[in-house]
């Protein structure tokens, strides 16, 4: 078999059977299979365990300046739960004058009774701030299979026979959707490429063929610097990522009030009117209430035991604590840690410090619920 023409049909990085400790590493015997995956991919599908490889961001970026050159619709895939993490800085400038499907994905996360009119409208306002030129946005949850189809037929009908380039930032869900695809049109399960919740998961281009001759591809996830999932370790991501629908938290505060979210973010109300705080993040991440003038003291004495995560031993793992300050002037605020949640400050008038990671994006929005 021609080794130098295969590549993971995990990840796509170039099979090779040389160096266990390089992207695409096969042991030999794997060759003979009929879908061959390195092993990273192999052992990621069947033990969760992920295998640290050099990643480049530059040639991931690199991989963008390439779809301006060619004819296709862009799919661009943003995280309902960390949208200010999803945007990659500058697409429409990487992608050219090609068309630009807006593909709203993990919609499962959040409550039911959200207005899905008034969200759309809302991303479409957020695209076009960061720049970006959208023919339609589609609300999806690739993990649950909702709105694929649909999704499917709108990139059929704006590619108009050309390629499709599955584009966005690691952790998105991109190649959860190209699962999807797979298995509502074809049901082949050998052909399923790999996912999980790490960044980094896909390596390098991975192909599929389409009916009329063209090709869909999966592009590897960019890596936008102020998504918390750089800044944590891979047990403690699992812990703050939501598996399944979030349930709001309402708390009701005086001014001079904390909430810490685990270890790893500190919510301060100092200064305002008695408001209503709701907060929105992985159900089972534990949210403790304190008063201002103990919060200091409380996390020196409890991070990583009650205050966790991080644990005692990934501690160090977390960047140090900066402060974001933030004057609430508009009902209905959310103020967003990205990759972790939000709260939602329902009146105007409060006075806010957040301190999150060091590196980590902060900013208040519109509230989307």
């Amino acid at each position: 078999m021609d080794q130098s023409r295969l590549i993971c049909a995990g990840c796509g990085a170039p099979i090779q059977t040389e160096d266990p400790a390089e992207a695409g590493y096969t042991p030999p015997a794997a060759l003979e299979r009929d879908v061959v995956i390195c092993q990273r991919c192999f052992r990621l599908n069947h033990y969760n365990e992920i295998q640290e490889v050099p990643l480049n961001h530059t040639d991931f970026t690199d991989k963008l300046h390439e779809l301006g050159k060619q004819k296709a619709l862009i799919v661009k895939i943003i995280d309902v739960f960390d949208i200010e993490g999803s945007w990659i800085p500058g697409l429409q400038r990487y992608i050219g004058g090609n068309d630009v499907l807006l593909l709203v994905n993990k919609m499962d996360l959040l409550p039911k009774s959200i207005n899905e009119n008034k969200l759309k409208d809302w991303v479409r306002r957020e695209a076009k701030e960061q720049g970006l030129q959208v023919e339609d946005v589609l609300l999806i949850s690739a993990e649950k299979k909702k709105s694929v189809a649909e999704a499917a037929a709108k990139m059929d009908e704006l590619r108009k026979g050309k390629d499709v380039y599955i584009t966005g930032c690691t952790n998105v869900g991109k190649s959860t959707f190209i699962n999807a695809l797979i298995q509502e049109f074809s049901g082949d399960e050998e052909q399923l490429i790999t996912t999980s919740r790490f960044p980094g998961t896909t390596l390098d281009l991975i192909d599929i063929p389409l009916d009329d001759g063209k090709r869909l591809y999966d592009t590897p996830g960019i890596i936008n610097e102020k998504q918390i999932a750089h800044y944590v370790t891979r047990d403690d991501l699992k812990k703050i990522t939501p598996a399944k629908e979030m349930k709001p938290r309402v708390y009701q505060l005086e001014q001079k009030q904390t909430l810490f979210i685990a270890g790893l973010a500190r919510f301060d109300f100092v200064e305002g009117e008695r408001n209503s705080f709701v907060a929105y993040f992985d159900n089972h991440l534990r949210i403790h209430r304190t008063k201002l003038d103990k919060a200091d003291q409380l996390y020196k004495e409890h991070k990583g035991g009650m205050l966790s995560p991080p644990e005692t031993d990934s501690l160090d793992a977390v960047p140090e604590f900066v402060s974001h300050h933030f004057q609430i002037k508009n009902e209905k605020t959310d103020v967003v840690i990205s990759g972790l949640g939000w709260i939602t400050v329902v009146n105007p008038g409060a006075k806010i410090i957040v301190h999150a990671p060091k590196g980590v994006g902060v900013a208040i929005r519109e509230a989307i619920i």
